[in-house]
């Protein structure tokens, strides 16, 4: 936390090197929380490309007192994920499945078999899929919780709503992610 705000004000005093490592240790959370919003990578590229566009010009607003930055980057983040889905809803079309499988290949490690890494990759695709059935509220919830890690306080703050919400948008996400994990598997 001190660390990121040492880097926020070496930031906003104009510093490349403060802005290249926030983007070091930030890129891969957002680009991960775009991702499983919208399940295609070339959009997830850009549209985090435009939240960190977003945050470099908003960055003097960051005020700490209302929260971590990890919190305030998280709810920019999200709010730009909604506005983008707002005004796509109309021509949104769902991606192949070779788009998909190109995002979800991993670079091989040297302790998984091939075999490992095909198992590893259709459990990926199984559960982007199945996340892209939820609706945006449950789904941002669950990715939010339980793919990155955020507590119930900085979920609330990102999502500008109750904790009680958010514990039952958890809840009820994770059961529908359920439900619909089950129903592809009989498919």
């Amino acid at each position: 936390m001190d660390q990121d705000l040492e880097l926020l004000r070496r930031c906003i005093d104009g510093e490349n090197s403060a802005w290249e490592g926030l983007l070091k240790v930030y890129t891969r959370k957002i680009y991960n929380l775009c991702y499983r919003f919208t399940g295609r990578a070339e959009e997830a590229e850009d549209l985090t490309q435009e939240v960190f566009i977003k945050i470099f010009q908003t960055l003097q607003s960051f005020d700490a007192a209302q929260g971590s930055f990890s919190t305030w980057l998280h709810r920019v983040a999200r709010n730009h994920l909604v506005d983008h889905y707002r005004r796509t809803k109309k021509d949104r079309v769902t991606g192949s499945i070779e788009d998909d499988l190109e995002t979800i290949v991993e670079k091989p490690s040297t302790e998984t078999s091939p075999a490992g890494h095909v198992e590893a990759r259709e459990l990926k695709e199984h559960l982007q899929r199945g996340l892209d059935r939820l609706s945006p509220d449950l789904r941002e919830a669950v990715v939010l919780r339980d793919l990155h890690d955020l507590d119930y306080v900085e979920i609330s703050q990102v999502l500008g709503v109750p904790q009680g919400t958010v514990k039952s948008r958890i809840n009820r996400g994770r059961l529908e992610l359920a439900r619909v994990l089950k129903r592809m598997e009989g498919i």
